[in-house]
């Protein structure tokens, strides 16, 4: 077990959840015993796709197996190449519909760890309801390329918000940088100011903080007050920021989609260790913080 090598490819090291996957991975293999190589995609799908498949044409250092948390595409060309070189493929936060196919190969363990990303979704739609009866919400996604987690979380909110809440999109890629260019951009249009704007949503907690930031730029001090009263919430929940900023007041909720990269590596060991297949898709829970019922109360009787 201690000779095994896996690499670990991550979306951006410019963000907590990520973060919080590469703490993920690197206790587990403290653990298990098992040497790991994280690398970061720099939030670059081309970048991630060359580098992966740079890995895979090493022969003279090709890892047991590959653990990657895809940038855009579900990545099946790369998977394919992975599988047939006899390296392992764990895939986290999506269910591609390769994963089937590419397990009756048989080469090397294939599978999936994923939150539900539309429930997800629809989890942060409840807390909007739950603080909002009627009327806009600026809602800042992640890249939505591939059907990945923005796409899957958009699904979701939108299946279950109430019929009175207006959705108005803005775009960011997973940092809190991209957050509060979002929304310098959109204060920067003529016709923000004419929005009543009564809540912003974002697809994760670093995105919701670069929103909070760019709000407290605002130069009119009443104006400032003004924004600043609007709860603001995420996605993720990592116990030391998302759900920490909760307790802090500086976002009201977010919604917690523990990290995936730790239990796809457990899995991928036991695989090896074993020969037995691991199951095809492992799903991981995610709740409301605070609890949706909590939320409601402590922002109405706060109001």
């Amino acid at each position: 077990m201690t000779d095994l090598n896996v690499v670990v490819a991550l979306i951006t090291s410019d963000n907590d959840y990520q973060a919080e996957q590469a703490a993920s991975a690197t206790q587990t293999a403290a653990r298990l015993g098992a040497k790991i190589q994280i690398v970061y995609a720099d939030n670059d799908a081309v970048n991630q796709t060359q580098l992966l498949v740079k890995i895979i044409q090493n022969t003279a250092q090709r890892p047991d197996a590959i653990i990657v948390e895809p940038v855009g595409t579900e990545m099946i060309q790369v998977a394919k190449a992975a599988v047939a070189a006899g390296i392992g493929w764990g895939i986290l936060n999506r269910q591609p519909e390769y994963i089937s196919e590419l397990r009756r190969a048989r080469h090397a363990p294939v599978f999936c760890v994923a939150a539900d990303q539309v429930e997800v979704g629809r989890i942060q739609a409840r807390q909007f309801a739950a603080l909002v009866k009627q009327g806009n919400i600026l809602y800042i996604e992640g890249p939505s390329s591939g059907g990945g987690a923005a796409a899957l979380r958009t699904k979701g909110m939108l299946s279950t918000k109430p019929a009175g809440l207006e959705i108005k999109v803005l775009k960011g890629d997973w940092t809190e940088r991209s957050g509060h260019h979002a929304i310098k951009s959109w204060l920067s249009l003529s016709t923000s100011r004419k929005l009543d704007i009564r809540l912003v949503g974002c697809q994760n907690d670093a995105m919701a903080m670069g929103a909070r930031k760019a709000f407290e730029e605002v130069p009119g001090a009443r104006e400032r007050e003004q924004w600043l009263k609007v709860p603001f919430t995420g996605c993720d929940g990592v116990a030391k920021t998302g759900q920490e900023w909760v307790r802090r007041g500086l976002l009201t909720a977010t919604v917690v989609s523990p990290p995936t990269a730790g239990v796809a590596l457990e899995i991928l060991l036991k695989a090896i260790q074993t020969g037995l297949d691991p199951p095809e898709c492992t799903p991981i829970a995610a709740w409301s913080f605070p609890k949706i019922e909590e939320l409601g109360r402590s922002h109405f009787s706060a109001g």
